[in-house]
């Protein structure tokens, strides 16, 4: 049936290879975490995750900030409600519990008493936002021992209470139009806190360091498409399918 042996031959040799080499980035054979062996698309992940993590830290930045609201005082009622953390699988959302464990790790820098699904807190705003970057400083270095010291639980955890309690806080002083205060605490939310728990379990690296697989996954990548591009260009010229101008109507 082929019109054009030739390139119908080419094609399905592309074809082979394409197939053949997407195989082999299936396969466990590259270097990963601790020794084991992870497939391609894991290794990229984990190479760019070091990457943006060798570029990402702002939190030394974020403590001077903060440390520019100690004295800044307040007193708030944070409510919390029932319901998963999208994302975070086994993570108890019970707000009871909540507000009981969050009174735990603000115990420390704040007057925290937790009741039901509220927590009564008052104190120094940046007392309590130094105290949320120096733990999500830890967990950005790997050290998610110095939290389970802290507060006798799970790290991963006491990170997510930071993240429910400084989000309820913004919350709150955006509704009383205290512009100023909610931004720095919705900056200390999305620079630090989760910043620190994203890159948990990460090694930083440069991309100076890697400019050489990392030019490689580039131009890989751009030469794969072509190829598959390419592998079905050369199947349907074989098969004598050709993509033709249309005849233009006038109206």
């Amino acid at each position: 049936m082929a019109n054009q042996p030739k390139n119908l031959f080419i094609g399905f040799l592309l074809t082979v290879v394409f197939f053949a080499v997407l195989f082999a980035m299936f396969m466990e054979i590259y270097p990963g975490k601790d020794g084991e062996n992870v497939n391609a698309f894991t290794y990229s992940d984990n190479l760019f995750n070091s990457m943006a993590k060798g570029s990402t830290n702002y939190i030394p930045e974020l403590m001077d900030k903060a440390a520019k609201a100690d004295g800044k005082t307040f007193d708030l009622t944070l409510e919390f409600h029932d319901g998963a953390v999208e994302g975070h699988e086994g993570y108890n959302a019970v707000a009871v519990d909540v507000a009981r464990d969050a009174a735990v790790i603000l115990g420390g820098v704040a007057a925290a008493e937790a009741g039901g699904n509220q927590l009564k807190v008052s104190g120094d705003l940046g007392k309590v936002l130094g105290a949320a970057l120096k733990d999500a400083e830890a967990m950005f270095n790997n050290d998610g021992a110095a939290l389970k010291g802290r507060y006798d639980m799970d790290e991963r955890r006491a990170m997510l209470l930071w993240w429910k309690v400084l989000r309820e806080m913004q919350r709150q002083f955006t509704l009383a139009k205290d512009k100023p205060t909610s931004d720095l605490v919705k900056s200390v939310v999305n620079k630090g806190v989760e910043v620190g728990y994203n890159f948990y379990g990460i090694a930083p690296e440069k991309v100076s360091d890697k400019a050489g697989i990392l030019v490689f996954a580039l131009v890989f990548y751009v030469a794969y498409t072509l190829w598959w591009g390419i592998a079905i260009m050369e199947i349907f010229t074989g098969l004598g399918l050709k993509m033709t101008k249309g005849a233009k109507k006038e109206v």
